[in-house]
């Protein structure tokens, strides 16, 4: 065997070796396992993950009232504790349209139309519950709003209706107890069964109405980037 011929032998045997070392075939089973929203540490300093996070998607403040500070118990206690919060929903025409059409899918059933307490599911054996009686003209806009969010007795949660939402519909409440000057309350139902588009509440507000802000470890981030806290009370309320 001369000399070529070894050469050629060797260099056939060798190449498996060498491409075996490197990645010469690549397709989509051959990606970075990263997951989106993962931190990589570098030098004691967090930097972004593989993926930026998109902006105004992630809420940066949590809910507005967390379960871990709040229970979601029946207790009367605990309800009673969310009675002194504040609405911050001004109790203008366009948040009672708002609350309307939550009221009328989620509570209309029990409490009726008109908060008269005539619901259908009093036709079937609940206790009517009006919401327009002195009694219930005397609830804050606070221990309502805790109401639906924890439920309570026959009341079952609400917890559905967002956060900020909720606030509306306790401005729509109200408005069907006469309490808001100016406005009249429409009774009628939000819609037929099956119907979409306007008939239905709004897409989610849980998320914030400003990005988080984030500051390469080389990079300084502008001082405008930083909105004062005030501004941003009940952004992200939510979760």
């Amino acid at each position: 065997m001369n000399a070529r011929a070894i050469f050629r032998g060797t260099v056939v045997a060798a190449l498996p070796l060498a491409l075996g070392a490197c990645s010469w075939f690549t397709d989509f089973r051959q990606q970075p396992s990263v997951g989106t929203w993962q931190v990589f540490t570098s030098d004691s300093a967090e930097t972004k993950g593989f993926r930026g996070n998109p902006r105004g998607s992630v809420s940066i403040n949590g809910t507005m009232m967390p379960e871990w500070q709040v229970s979601y118990g029946q207790m009367p206690a605990t309800i009673d504790s969310m009675s002194s919060l504040a609405n911050p929903v001004g109790a203008d025409l366009a948040s009672v349209q708002r609350g309307r059409r939550y009221y009328q899918i989620n509570c209309a059933v029990c409490h009726g139309r008109a908060g008269l307490g005539d619901g259908t599911a009093t036709k079937l054996g609940m206790v009517p519950m009006p919401l327009t009686s002195v009694r219930a003209k005397a609830f804050t806009d606070g221990y309502m709003w805790g109401m639906m969010r924890n439920g309570r007795g026959l009341m079952p949660s609400a917890n559905r209706i967002e956060e900020m939402d909720r606030w509306d519909v306790v401005n729509y409440v109200r408005a069907l107890q006469g309490a808001l000057p100016g406005i009249v309350a429409d009774t009628t139902a939000a819609g037929l069964p099956g119907e979409t588009g306007d008939k239905l509440p709004g897409a989610t507000r849980l998320g914030p109405t400003r990005p988080s802000v984030y500051a390469h470890p080389t990079v300084i981030a502008s001082p405008r980037a930083v909105q004062p806290a005030s501004q941003s009370k009940n952004e992200g309320h939510q979760p």
